[in-house]
């Protein structure tokens, strides 16, 4: 037997953050090091940040990402270390793993697959490093190898596949297989995504068995930059058996998880592998360096998987813990105060202040009260009790007008109390009432809800901003806007009124999940170390109809009858905007999947859908920022790009209404 033990560490980085990126690089360093690990593989960029952006074309940048990596240098004595880093040559950028053994540089590995689909911009600033290429790169008098080699160190061969290198049909893997590899190192920015882990388990478990290998996945985890939230969730696998899965959506600065690899297992799962693997070259492409790994006994191993991974609401938990670890992040990145909501008494709002909330509950139950506060720590003086701190961090405001009701004011109140939010009460009728006098004496005529509903509507939602505005001014907080993916897909939601904000976490989901995960939280609930965190006042807001209150009470206004059935919209939406299906195509599969209802109302609503799209993707250039989550999300900037005037499917419309049934 050869038993190595090998560790993957998890790094909450920030673009730039050179000392504090550093900092929690050779904590985890360190950490390794306490367990004992011979091999440590730290994520893509971790040096840097991933999510740079332009940054990545300035000089400093790439001068000082060089700096900070001989400064790590001394720190691996005695270990065998990758970390990620851009790097230039020739003029061009590398998205590169740099290998660190035993206090020395030994080369840097050229990631050959880029991302370049969905919020992935990789292909904008990297080149991708063709198989079988060598070059050099010169730092400080010295020549280093740079390629897409493996290192044979210390009789061990490690291979590289750098994140979207394992995401592809012709991964390296399949060269490091022919050359006898024994570790893959995988150093990933791999971003949360609803079931994500279970796509990265397969590709690592598939790895290790069709290659023989031992397999380390590391990845980041936070809110890096601000739209991405990384998971973490480290993996560990040999010869198809999965020894060690890390926690996901830690609040923690780094996490380190190890296991111990049998390499002779490996070699012999080599031998007796058939599967079918071809290059054009077979010609050994590795570089030796001599290493002397730690004498270890043999050791049980089980994976170790945290307990809410096996829940039966995985959906629930992982849109809570991925929300809460986000809003945490950017609280206290953008080293802001707290949060503002304009609390309405219904879904959306509620939502996000019980998310405020949940962000205080699991980031203590992750880390701990100390640590949770450390973080803080440009905040004085933070109470001690989950109530306390919610108080100082959760700012409400219910803004009603004259059409607002008992039912939504009386929610906002026992929420608000519930959750133990600083609550204040704003009317704006008056402000309203200001506004369309001043409109109406300019025009010399009366504002009727018969010829003027939008404009009537909008004012309402829109003089509720100014107020919340100013109190997030005033408190140094983050105003956030509380529209949802649903909304933003037909543009029900007033510009610079309820989509003022200066951080839209729930854009990109969309209405009937957020309505089915208030129910959970309020029946069911997160799963904490000490037991289920519920909001039992939300029983108030979940007995509702979604409904805007902009029009006369009398008229019984809800936002299905405005627009259609939630649950509808949004499969329209999924078949039309991420399928990319045309009018024709959308009908015929929701003919099938709503029989309830008439081909001549389907019809209706796939045309209103369709309209309202296109005539609105102005208000979703404007967003505020929001979190990707999924693959649903409507972001023109990171995700789904569609003209801001277009031709408005008008022949498609056309052909969907002389569509015979």
């Amino acid at each position: 037997m050869k038993l190595i033990k090998v560790a993957s560490g998890v790094v909450n980085q920030t673009p730039l953050d050179w000392d504090g990126n550093q900092k929690r690089i050779l904590g985890a360093i360190a950490e390794a090091r306490r367990q004992g690990a011979s091999i440590l593989c730290l994520p893509e960029m971790c040096i840097t940040g991933y999510g740079c952006e332009d940054a990545f074309y300035a000089p400093f940048v790439h001068e000082t990402a060089l700096q900070v990596l001989l400064e790590i240098v001394p720190e691996t004595t005695g270990m065998i270390v990758t970390v990620g880093l851009p790097l230039v040559m020739q003029n061009k950028i590398f998205n590169t793993a740099c290998l660190l053994v035993d206090g020395k540089i030994i080369g840097f590995v050229a990631k050959r697959f880029l991302a370049g689909d969905g919020i992935h911009y990789e292909p904008r600033w990297f080149m991708p490093w063709k198989a079988g290429q060598r070059g050099w790169v010169e730092i400080n008098d010295e020549r280093y190898p740079v390629g897409d080699f493996y290192f044979e160190v210390g009789g061990v061969k490690i291979g590289f596949e750098i994140c979207e290198d394992a995401w592809v049909a012709n991964r390296p893997g399949r060269d490091h297989y022919l050359n006898g590899v024994d570790l893959i190192l995988n150093p990933s920015a791999s971003h949360f995504a609803f079931g994500k882990i279970n796509i990265r388990k397969r590709f690592v478990l598939e790895g290790s068995r069709a290659f023989g290998v031992g397999y380390i996945y590391s990845n980041l985890m936070g809110n890096e930059s601000g739209r991405a939230i990384y998971d973490g969730g480290a993996i560990i696998a040999s010869a198809g058996e999965l020894l060690a899965v890390g926690d996901r959506l830690s609040f923690a600065e780094f996490a380190v998880t190890t296991a111990v690899l049998d390499i002779e297992m490996n070699r012999m799962a080599q031998l007796q592998s058939r599967a079918p693997f071809e290059r054009a070259s077979t010609e050994e492409a590795g570089i030796e360096v001599p290493f002397v790994y730690p004498q270890l006994k043999p050791t049980m191993q089980k994976p170790v998987l945290a307990t809410w991974e096996e829940s039966k609401h995985h959906k629930e938990e992982e849109f809570a813990r991925a929300l809460a670890l986000g809003l945490y992040d950017y609280m206290r990145k953008s080293r802001s105060n707290g949060f503002v909501i304009s609390l309405s008494g219904g879904a959306d709002s509620a939502a996000l202040a019980c998310l405020t909330q949940m962000m205080i509950v699991l980031g203590i139950d992750s880390i701990g009260e100390e640590a949770f506060k450390a973080k803080l720590a440009y905040l004085k003086d933070l109470p001690a009790t989950i109530e306390g701190l919610t108080a100082r961090l959760l700012t409400t405001a219910y803004q009603p007008s004259e059409n607002s009701g008992d039912v939504t004011r009386n929610a906002a109140e026992k929420l608000a109390s519930y959750l133990h939010a600083q609550h204040y009460e704003l009317y704006v009728g008056d402000i309203v009432k200001a506004y369309t006098d001043i409109v109406a004496n300019s025009l010399k005529r009366s504002l009727t809800w018969e010829q003027d509903d939008l404009a009537l509507q909008n004012i309402q939602a829109r003089v509720r901003a100014p107020s919340v505005w100013m109190l997030a001014n005033i408190q140094n907080a983050l105003l956030v806007s509380t529209s949802n993916r649903s909304e933003a897909a037909v543009g029900y939601a007033t510009m610079d009124g309820d989509t003022a904000g200066g951080l839209s976490p729930i854009a990109g989901i969309d209405k009937a999940f957020l309505r089915h995960w208030l129910r959970w939280l309020e029946k069911t609930g997160c799963q904490t170390n000490t037991g289920f965190y519920t909001v039992s006042a939300l029983s108030y807001i979940n007995e509702q109809q979604p409904t805007a209150e902009l029009r006369p009470q009398e008229t019984k206004q809800t936002d299905e009858a405005d627009l259609m059935p939630y649950d509808l919209l949004d499969e329209v939406e999924e078949a039309a905007i991420r399928d990319k299906k045309n009018p024709i195509a959308c009908f015929e599969l929701l003919s099938a999947k709503f029989p309830q209802y008439s081909p001549a109302q389907l019809k209706e609503w796939i045309t209103k859908f369709f309209r309202l799209w296109c005539r609105n993707q102005w208000k979703r250039e404007r967003y505020a920022p929001s979190f990707h989550l999924d693959d649903k999300n409507l972001d023109p900037k990171t995700w789904c790009r569609f003209p801001i005037l277009s031709g408005g499917f008008e022949r498609e419309l056309k052909a969907l209404k002389d569509f015979p049934v």
